[in-house]
Parts: structure tokens; C-alpha cells; sequence
């Protein structure tokens, strides 16, 4: 059995990486351990790397089409990972998923518009529904005992006939959750007698802890497929971001159509040629070594779920996927403000800040546990130490 290294501390620092060279810009510091922004600290695949060190070889980087095979590898990745026959036809190229949530929002509505999303959920959503001049509509999560449910007596009143289209996140980030089949059919039906297009950003899909199994909306029903689109990429399960590859599932061919007259619109059709060969090689050869990733992610939730029992203030929501996890601070009594400045000035960690997330966020921190243990455990003392501090000078 291969063995893969997740332990490895790999310099990223002066790598023009968001992550780590962009503290100063986003926080104001930089004297601090990134634990924001969802890209992983680890190597990609071997074979990734491989696949993308021959075609560098190559020396010629032209303009990049869609392949046959390309296609294949990710209808197989899906019938093997999560038994969704998808056909290959349905599949459109997109730089990203975020991109694509705003040519999908410009194909399918018009200005003015409602789209309806579940906060507190990934921020970007709200942004794009907006700079696209359409009008959000909040269906927000419950909290029951320490895991968030969908709410839908409220989703019920919410689609009143007013709302075109919603944008499902599936697993959701940051909650964590993965839906059940139960709540996935049910949402479905409601869209379908209510009209509303499903667009369901999966992109986080494959990032399943043990118990749970992710469902893709489309695989579910055939009229489901039909009304829904769903955005996938390689870029965290392999950790590809920065090669700004994702793709769109899209049944209808009308609807399929339309996303592409957007995409024409746009220019961006062409592939990027190092992310279409790094995402094939991941669907075809990434199996093992995201088996071993999801292990390695299973030791750092332990790790943290240990250290944050021990402390009075802080609760860890039990991620089901992902590999980010949501933190009630809300006991530690500390305004939205001042709670930000905790985790940066006196713990040292940067977060994403729980507020950005939406109605529902304030008071929480979004963790990013996909980094070499070591520099987890370093981050989790620098907490604890910053909340004994705290707590000491009470």
C-alpha cells in the first residue's frame, strides 16, 4: 500500500499563495497561522504532480479544449465515489465554481430577481447574487442540539412563488453537514412544485467523514436532474485551487444551452492546460490517496475535538464533512469586533470570521483543519493559552 505524507511542513510563504503571503492584506498582520481560507497545506497527488511535471515537459502551453477523456474521468470519479451515473454531455467547463454560480445565476433569472440561499453558508454566494443585481432570499439553518438542520416549515413560506432559483451547498460549508437522502428528496420536491431551479455547489462532495455519504442532488431523482445544475471541481478535494478548473453538470440540454451562450458572453470557455490535466489525472488515479487524506483529516478533528473539550468557551459543531469546521465562541462573550481580534492578536490564528457567513454566523469562527498535525497542535495551544488569558482576567 502506497503511503502518502500529510506531515510534511512545506514552506509556502513567498509563493504568491493566498493562504500564507496574503495575512498582511486581509487581516492587517502576518505574524500569525493561517487557518482561513479553504486550501489545503498538503502536496498534491503524486500522480498529480507526475501528470502535470511531463506536460510542463512538453514546453508548448496553447489554448486548451475540453477532452473526451477528460469528461470520462469525472463520469467514472462519480460512479465509483458516489453511484451518480452522470452523463458525459451534461458536463461543462467553468474557471471556478464561484464563476460559475454567476453564469448559472445570469443564464437562468433576471435582474431583480430572488435566489434563495441557507445561511449561515460560504459567503461568496450572497456576494454573487447581488453584484448580479438579483435579490437574496434567506432560508436560514436551525441549530438543534448542536447540529444544524434545514428549516422547512420557513423554506415552505419562502418559496412563494416569488423565488426563481436557489443555491443548495451540499456538503454545506461551514456547518459541516451532509444531507441525508431525506432531506435532499424533500427539499427537491418543494423546488419542483414551487418552479425553483436547484443549483447545488457540491464542490465539497468528496470530503466525507466516515457515517455519512454524500448524495448528489441530481442522482436522486431524474426530475431533479432536470431541474438543477451541479458544480464540481477538483480543486478541494486534491487541493487544486489555484488551477482554476471546476466543472457544471447540466441534464437539460435547453438549460445547457443557455449556461453556454453566458460562458461565450464571457470568454471563458478555454481551459487552463496544467488544470485540465491535473484534474483528469486526480479522477483517475487520486482514489488512494484521498482515502489516506480523509484519514489523516480524521486524526486532526480528533486532535482538535480533544483539546476543545478541554477548554471552557469555545464548542467544535461536529463537521460531518470537510474539512472545516465551525466554532461556537459565542461563551466566550466577546462582541463580533472584539472576538476577531482575540483569535488574531492574542491567540495568533486567523480565521475566517463566522459573521461573514450571514444571519446565524456572529459570534462563530470558521477553522481550516487541513495541515500537517504539528501546526494544528501549535494553533490549538496558541488558542488555549489566549482563552486561559482571558479567562484569567476576569
Amino acid at each position: 500500500m502506497t503511503m502518502y505524507d500529510f506531515d510534511t511542513l512545506i514552506e509556502r510563504r513567498g509563493t504568491a499563495c493566498s493562504k500564507w503571503d496574503g495575512l498582511k492584506q486581509r487581516f492587517g498582520v502576518d505574524d500569525v497561522l493561517p487557518m482561513w481560507v479553504a486550501d489545503m497545506d498538503f502536496a498534491s497527488p503524486p500522480e498529480v504532480v507526475e501528470a502535470l511535471r511531463r506536460r510542463v515537459d512538453h514546453g508548448v502551453y496553447g489554448y486548451t479544449v475540453m477532452t473526451d477523456s477528460y469528461r470520462e474521468a469525472l463520469k467514472n470519479w462519480l460512479a465509483q465515489r458516489h453511484q451518480w451515473t452522470a452523463d458525459p454531455d451534461w458536463i461543462c467547463h467553468a474557471p471556478g465554481v464561484v464563476p460559475a454560480l454567476a453564469m448559472l445565476i445570469e443564464a437562468y433569472t433576471q435582474p431583480g430577481d430572488r435566489v434563495l440561499i441557507q445561511p449561515p453558508v460560504y459567503f461568496p454566494f450572497e456576494r454573487v447574487i447581488r453584484q448580479n443585481g438579483r435579490e437574496v432570499v434567506y432560508n436560514p439553518l436551525v441549530e438543534r442540539d448542536g447540529r444544524y438542520e434545514m428549516d422547512f416549515d420557513d423554506l415552505d413560506r419562502k418559496l412563494d412563488g416569488t423565488v426563481r432559483l436557489m443555491i443548495l451547498c451540499s456538503p454545506h460549508n461551514p456547518v459541516g453537514r451532509v444531507w441525508t437522502e431525506e432531506e435532499l428528496r424533500r427539499l427537491g420536491q418543494l423546488c419542483l412544485e414551487r418552479g425553483v431551479f436547484v443549483i447545488a455547489d457540491e464542490i465539497h462532495g468528496d470530503l466525507v467523514y466516515p457515517g455519512h455519504r454524500h448524495r448528489p442532488f441530481a442522482s436522486l431523482d431524474a426530475r431533479f436532474a432536470e431541474n438543477s445544475a451541479t458544480c464540481v471541481a477538483p480543486s478541494k478535494t486534491f487541493n487544486l485551487a489555484g488551477l482554476n478548473t471546476a466543472m457544471v453538470l447540466i441534464p437539460d440540454t435547453h438549460r445547457r444551452r443557455l449556461y453556454q451562450q453566458v460562458m461565450g458572453r464571457w470568454s471563458v470557455g478555454s481551459l487552463n492546460p496544467f488544470g485540465a490535466v491535473a484534474a483528469e489525472a486526480a479522477y483517475r488515479h487520486g482514489g488512494a490517496w484521498l482515502d489516506a487524506l480523509l484519514k489523516y483529516l480524521e486524526g486532526n478533528l480528533a486532535e482538535m475535538r480533544q483539546r476543545l473539550a478541554e477548554l471552557t468557551g469555545i464548542r467544535m459543531v461536529e463537521p460531518e464533512g470537510t474539512y472545516l469546521v465551525w466554532l461556537d465562541c459565542r461563551s466566550l462573550g466577546l462582541p463580533d469586533q472584539a472576538l476577531d481580534d482575540f483569535f488574531l492578536r492574542k491567540a495568533k490564528v486567523a480565521f475566517n470570521e463566522g459573521r461573514i457567513f450571514g444571519p446565524g454566523g456572529e459570534g462563530f469562527m470558521r477553522a481550516n483543519i487541513g495541515m500537517p498535525r504539528a501546526l494544528l497542535k501549535e494553533a490549538l495551544e496558541r488558542i488555549a493559552s489566549a482563552v486561559r488569558d482571558l479567562q484569567a482576567s476576569r
